[in-house]
């Protein structure tokens, strides 16, 4: 029992240290945005390669990081642009890399290679919020609209991880992913999916998002977070790891504390900026389908 507590205080207080640290940033955005982004892509990125030689493939770690790093120093200055290249290039140079150095297994060099960098692009669009809407001025002082959506997905994402937690641990009896995540529940999902919608409505209400994108934003947030813990978990299951790291007690890795941030920022990012902030409806979606349709079939 002692262990047990000592355990959930590490984890206790490293949540709070991280916590306030991620959310001071995001608030102060710049420089201090972005360099928390670094210090996690770099960190993040030989974690992400030291789990893949557990499983007999080496990814070549200096591709990662030059085009992670690339493609989050183009996000944070604004030249969205330029992030197909960006990945472009590191495609290039992970056939490049394997082609001239040799490394059996070929394929899966390659490939995990291009993984490593595309599990680093998610987590950019990050920046690309910050920037997001217009600028808004609250206490004299004046900033984009993004940092509300930003601050939306923070806490969207953070009430999800406690209401999972906190009712998983009390009343979880049915696995949600036995083999994948023997730990996470059903019930402990279920009620983190209504922790994060409550949260999301109070949170859309104060910033002024309609209830109607609030219930829809806060439900995809909510539920790619805990996809994104899930595939985290697959990697390292399959490696057969634990964590993906020691950095942070009680929380093992950075990949391991990110992992809910993966597929929820970038998911949230598009649909802010195609429904909330342009106001793209379902019919016109339906219409464009159709339109696909018939020409598919003409």
């Amino acid at each position: 029992m002692a262990v047990i507590d000592s355990i959930a205080k590490n984890r206790l207080i490293t949540g709070f240290i991280i916590g306030t640290l991620v959310f001071s940033c995001m608030l102060a955005g710049g420089k201090f945005l972005l360099a928390l982004l670094l210090i996690f892509i770099i960190i993040a990125s030989k974690e992400y390669a030291d789990i893949l030689k557990n499983k007999g493939f080496l990814p070549f770690f200096k591709v990662i990081l030059f085009t992670s790093v690339s493609m989050v120093l183009v996000s944070a200055c604004g030249y969205h642009n330029l992030i197909p290249l960006v990945l472009l290039l590191g495609t290039i140079g992970s056939f490049l890399a394997v082609l001239f150095r040799g490394r059996q297994p070929y394929i899966a060099n390659v490939a995990t290679t291009i993984l490593g960098f595309l599990i680093a692009w998610m987590p950019c669009h990050i920046c690309l919020i910050r920037q997001m809407g217009p600028d808004v001025t609250l206490f004299n002082i004046t900033f984009k609209q993004g940092l509300y959506f930003l601050l939306f997905i923070f806490f969207v994402i953070m009430v999800t991880d406690i209401g999972a937690y906190y009712f998983g641990v009390r009343f979880g009896k049915h696995k949600l992913s036995p083999v994948i995540s023997p730990k996470k529940t059903i019930e402990g999902a279920v009620a983190g999916i209504i922790c994060a919608i409550i949260t999301g409505l109070i949170i859309g209400a104060l910033i002024g998002m309609s209830l109607y994108h609030a219930f829809v934003l806060s439900l995809i947030v909510t539920v790619m977070a805990q996809l994104g813990d899930l595939s985290e978990s697959l990697i390292k299951r399959d490696a057969g790891v634990k964590d993906s790291g020691h950095s942070l007690p009680g929380h093992g890795g950075f990949l391991d504390r990110a992992d809910s941030y993966l597929f929820s920022v970038p998911i949230a990012y598009y649909y802010i900026k195609f429904f909330v902030l342009s106001g793209l409806t379902l019919p016109v979606i339906t219409d464009f389908i159709g339109k696909i349709f018939n020409v598919i079939c003409s």
